[in-house]
């Protein structure tokens, strides 16, 4: 008897529409980065469980897909890039020419409760400059996202940028009497205040000497806490970028490593989670590698940022015009005359021959079949192989027009309809 199998939780099949949907976001997302003058990377998708201890400590293997190798090596699927950026950025430091620009597109593994805009696998885009002590290079990576969004269809009235300084609330807390060992988690009961009742963030703010008052009240100086977010925002708005931005210094981003300004993106009205964000972290990969580099840099999940795009109208759009634009074929061949095979099989490879996609029957159909399946492969034009072979037909499907060519012209012509 058959035995049938599942998709494993958290996992997902990509049919070729939904593949299309990944690969037009790739697209985006590697267009833009090169269009930002970065280039690609990439890093082992198995990694020593140690790299990941490292950077976030031994809780971080609950939420693993880790295992013992036929080498006896404690490894894990990653979760993350940033451990091995920062792993190959000290290795060959000085091969390369600061700052470093690079980006990645790649395949992540969480072993975690798996809900809309998470799975326990999910592709990310990470876009980090290494380096580079300017905040200007911040801005640059916030003016990135900002235009990623903007090439994917999004407008200002779709998501904000909200940014804020890890740095300013340690510089809060300090003199607030927050004792050094206290930091990490007086920032993570801030990260989480706004999913948080008010009474509990109380409650775990007074063993700290503080009150959510004068949380709140510092939350509302906004930009006037920080230096760096005023010539983060100054930058930002000489762009012209100005109105996708917002400070909101109740974002500080949970992970203890950030260093200084840190921004998430959100969509405005959809209620998901954050789209994509990162930050400053100046002192990982001296912590991993060795070497003291100056570093920030930001990540996108196609979970999240693909649901948002098919919620929202112009983006929907555009994407469903990809999809169809992918799986479309540029010619199909019809053979008009079934003792013509061999010109039909010559004409084939000929014009794929020449870059155009080509579609035919593989086995005997009636020529009107030809059509209706021409027109269902979303052909622009069919050429039909006849028996006046080497003259051949060329039907525009759209308007139904019609000219002969010899088979010596047929790239040609095809190649003058395209452009027309």
């Amino acid at each position: 008897m058959a035995q049938k199998f599942q998709t494993l939780p958290g996992f997902r099949d990509f049919y070729p529409a939904e593949c299309a949907a990944r690969n037009y976001v790739f697209d985006t997302w590697r267009r833009v980065a090169r269009r930002y003058g970065f280039v690609e990377y990439e890093g082992p998708i198995l990694e020593p469980t140690d790299l990941y201890r490292k950077k976030s400590g031994n809780e971080i293997v609950n939420q693993l897909f880790c295992f013992e190798d036929k080498g006896e090596r404690d490894v894990s699927m990653r979760p993350e890039l940033t451990p091995t950026l920062a792993r190959m950025a000290a290795a060959r430091q000085r091969d390369f020419k600061k700052p470093l620009r690079w980006f990645s597109i790649g395949q992540f593994f969480r072993y975690e409760k798996h809900q809309k805009g998470r799975g326990r696998e999910f592709y990310q885009f990470n876009c980090d400059i290494l380096g580079e002590d300017s905040i200007i290079a911040d801005a640059e990576l916030m003016a990135l996202a900002i235009d990623l969004m903007l090439e994917l269809g999004f407008t200002a009235n779709d998501f904000k940028i909200r940014i804020s300084d890890r740095q300013a609330w340690v510089s809060y807390a300090i003199d607030q009497g927050v004792a050094e060992e206290s930091l990490t988690d007086f920032l993570q009961i801030v990260d989480k205040m706004e999913r948080t009742p008010p009474e509990k963030t109380e409650e775990k703010l007074q063993p700290l000497g503080l009150s959510l008052a004068g949380i709140e009240a510092f939350i509302e100086s906004g930009a006037e806490a920080s230096d760096s977010l005023k010539e983060v925002i100054t930058n930002l708005e000489a762009r012209g970028l100005g109105n996708y931005i917002e400070v909101d210094l109740g974002i500080v981003r949970g992970l203890a490593y950030y260093t200084g300004p840190v921004f998430e993106i959100f969509d405005i009205g959809k209620g998901m989670r954050a789209v994509a964000g990162g930050g400053r972290y100046d002192q990982l990969i001296g912590l991993i590698g060795g070497v003291e580099m100056s570093a920030c840099g930001f990540a996108m999940g196609d979970m999240v940022i693909t649901d948002l795009v098919r919620e929202t109208e112009k983006p929907a759009a555009l994407l469903e015009a990809a999809i169809v634009s992918g799986q479309s074929v540029d010619v199909y061949v019809v053979e008009a005359d079934p003792s013509k095979k061999s010109a039909t099989a010559q004409v084939v490879q000929s014009l794929r021959s020449d870059g155009f996609s080509v579609h035919y029957a593989f086995a005997d159909m009636k020529v009107g079949k030809q059509f209706q399946t021409a027109e269902q492969s979303g052909a622009a034009h069919a050429v039909v192989v006849g028996s006046e072979f080497p003259e051949v037909g060329i039907k525009d499907l759209s308007d139904r027009s019609e000219e002969k060519v010899s088979f010596e012209a047929l790239g040609a012509a095809l190649k003058r309809h395209k452009a027309s």
